[in-house]
């Protein structure tokens, strides 16, 4: 065989590995986007649900010259506020006292101005109770109190009534099963503008359940939330 013919189909086989090569790369890249075409899509549910236990905080100040008198006009109040709430319904075991805070009114060096009362004493009597009803009532009707002479303060900022939803674990599953279903359908409808159709889940994630307060009027009634985020696969 002379070298003219050797070259020649040296080049052929070559030419024909190179064309196979390549066939096979255009294959194996046309199949891989088509395995791999997905959607992710996210789906949300929600619910109002009422609270099932309220904390309030009953705070009010007393003041005086003499520590002993001022002790004893607290604890004499901390008890008519015992007694009212239970008169209105409330458990002892829904009620506590906290230990009295005490300021020396004269000991503050930043005060240059004459104070009438050397001591102020801060006291909280707190209802922590599951008659949410209940206690929005009395909540409302907290002016009773200072008709009976007892200073209480409605707008203490650091001792708010709070109302608090406990029972996620009994609406947990069936808000899951709804987020999911919204994310199948918005799947689904992608699909379908696409001419695809949805296969299999290839990944799925859970949001973090949160529970607020409705808005700003109604704290008793609760927004509970929760997003799932889903892969779907997609078919031709």
């Amino acid at each position: 065989m002379n070298l003219n013919v050797s070259n020649v189909l040296t080049g052929a086989l070559i030419g024909a590995g190179l064309l196979a090569i390549g066939l096979g790369v255009r294959s194996g890249l046309k199949a891989i986007p088509d395995s791999e075409r997905t959607v992710e899509v996210r789906g949300l549910a929600t619910r109002e649900v009422q609270a099932n236990q309220v904390t309030w905080p009953i705070v009010f100040k007393q003041v005086g010259n003499e520590l002993p008198e001022v002790y004893a006009a607290v604890s004499k109040t901390n008890d008519a506020i015992v007694e009212y709430l239970k008169t209105n319904g409330i458990d002892a075991k829904e009620i506590s006292v906290s230990a009295p805070s005490m300021t020396d009114l004269s000991a503050d060096r930043y005060n240059n101005q004459p104070i009438p009362f050397k001591y102020s004493v801060t006291s909280v009597v707190t209802v922590s109770s599951e008659q949410v009803e209940k206690v929005h009532d009395l909540i409302n009707r907290q002016g009773e109190l200072l008709s009976r002479g007892i200073p209480i303060i409605s707008n203490d900022y650091s001792n708010q009534v709070s109302y608090s939803y406990t029972e996620l674990n009994s609406i947990k599953p069936e808000m899951i099963a709804e987020a999911t279903q919204n994310a199948r359908e918005a799947a689904k409808k992608f699909a379908d503008d696409s001419d695809s159709e949805i296969g299999k889940i290839k990944s799925a994630r859970q949001g973090q359940f949160s529970i607020e307060d409705r808005d700003n009027y109604t704290p008793y009634i609760k927004s509970v939330r929760v997003v799932t985020t889903l892969t779907y696969y997609l078919e031709d």
